[in-house]
């Protein structure tokens, strides 16, 4: 029985670090959210990549399902008000349509992918940097008092 015992304890285990995990999402800034999302769409470029190499087609179809879907959210997210998200529109259309060409071709067009995770990793580094500006110019600054 310790092993039930055991097995209960960690299942709770994986239920707080679910209450943790959705805590911190919740205190992220929007910039750190961003980020996050690229993370999640290059690694499922690269499970893509990973299952492709198998021959595990169903979990490949469903890594690059997932990267779709996310690009997807990007772009519908998208303020058109700002000048740069025209831009970022052709880019994730650019995206989108060669993840399709992928998802048709397989083995043919497998080459594709590491330029997928690449253009996806200058948007997340770009968007990064951005962030930590906008951190650095809201974060209270040192005054000595002098006196």
């Amino acid at each position: 029985m310790p092993v039930l015992k055991f097995r209960i304890i960690g299942e709770d285990m994986k239920e707080y670090q679910k209450k943790y995990q959705e805590q911190s999402i919740m205190q992220m800034s929007q910039g750190e959210l961003l980020v996050l999302t690229f993370d999640e769409a290059i690694k499922s470029l690269k499970l893509a990549e990973f299952a492709l190499e198998d021959k595990k087609y169903d979990k490949f179809e469903e890594a690059m399902k997932k990267c779709n879907m996310i690009i997807r959210y990007l772009r519908q997210t998208l303020d058109m008000e700002q000048p740069i998200s025209r831009d970022l529109l052709r880019l994730y259309d650019f995206v989108t349509f060669d993840l399709g060409l992928v998802l048709a071709g397989r083995d043919r067009r497998k080459d594709e992918l590491p330029k997928l995770v690449a253009i996806l990793t200058d948007l997340r580094d770009g968007f990064y940097g951005a962030s930590q500006k906008v951190m650095d110019t809201h974060m209270p600054k040192e005054v000595k008092v002098v006196g």
